[in-house]
């Protein structure tokens, strides 16, 4: 991949976004904080976060534990509610919405992967990938589901079971029922973390791919170098803030940049 011999910049926290210049942003966050608990108890977990995620964008965010940066993309994704700030999805403000239209927008415009696949081990391939979609009460059409096995190379794997499927064709069959609905920005919490390095490559590889033909945004949280050096930015976070960027890093740049923030 010839994108990662190319040497970064590493941004200062207070830099403007690179990766939204030009660009009308997906995601943005405002000043966001995000505070649990009360008094002595009391933890910021989010201290003032303004960031952007341009369309068409594939952004990695990295941080040592307790550095935010799930909660980051909890917030962003309408997941959760910050204590004050603005997150705008596109062109809707997320903290006036009511619970049933963040459901309604998430359903519609958001696709989500997590470590663990979330499948149903009674349900086959093609039923887990339309599952969401039924939950909600809307009913898709068979083609849409098998085009979206299609695309993650398990079209012909559609009858069986999660139990009869690797972790790494699970995870696919995740990411098929995350873009069968063709969200406008996905967001993927650690999608490598339970799978080996070759299967982890894969779905990486996967990634990268959809967001490049489809021109839409990913936000990934990752603890893994490798995996960060697939994005085309890389958002470092330490106590709640932004801890400056690398664009587009090798996966040796981001695990010596994470050396510096005593990750």
């Amino acid at each position: 991949m010839s994108r990662l011999a190319v040497q970064p910049r590493l941004a200062a926290p207070g830099d403007p976004q690179p990766a939204a210049a030009g660009r009308a942003a997906m995601v943005h966050l405002d000043d966001v904080v995000r505070v649990f608990g009360r008094g002595d108890g009391q933890v910021r977990a989010l201290d003032g976060v303004t960031l952007s995620m341009a369309r068409g964008t594939f952004t990695a965010i990295m941080g040592p534990s307790g550095s935010g940066k799930s909660t980051l993309l909890q917030v962003a994704a309408g997941l959760d509610r910050p204590t004050q700030g603005h997150v705008h999805l596109a062109e809707h403000e997320l903290v006036t919405m009511n619970e049933r239209a963040l459901a309604r927008l998430r359903r519609e415009r958001i696709g989500f992967v997590f470590q663990s696949f979330n499948l149903l081990g009674a349900l086959t391939a093609e039923q887990n990938v339309a599952l969401p979609a039924r939950l909600a009460g809307r009913r898709l059409p068979r083609s849409a589901v098998r085009d979206a096995l299609d695309r993650v190379g398990l079209g012909e794997r559609r009858g069986h079971r999660p139990a009869q499927l690797s972790g790494g064709q699970q995870q696919r069959v995740a990411i098929a029922r995350a873009l069968v609905g063709a969200p406008s920005v996905v967001f993927a919490d650690e999608p490598t973390g339970a799978l080996d390095t070759r299967s982890g490559r894969a779905v990486l590889a996967l990634l990268r791919e959809t967001i490049d033909e489809s021109g839409g945004t990913l936000v990934m949280v990752t603890h893994d170098p490798s995996a960060a050096a697939w994005a085309d930015r890389v958002v470092f976070m330490a106590d709640g803030r932004l801890a400056g960027e690398l664009q587009a890093p090798s996966a040796e740049q981001v695990a010596e940049r994470l050396t510096g923030l005593g990750a």
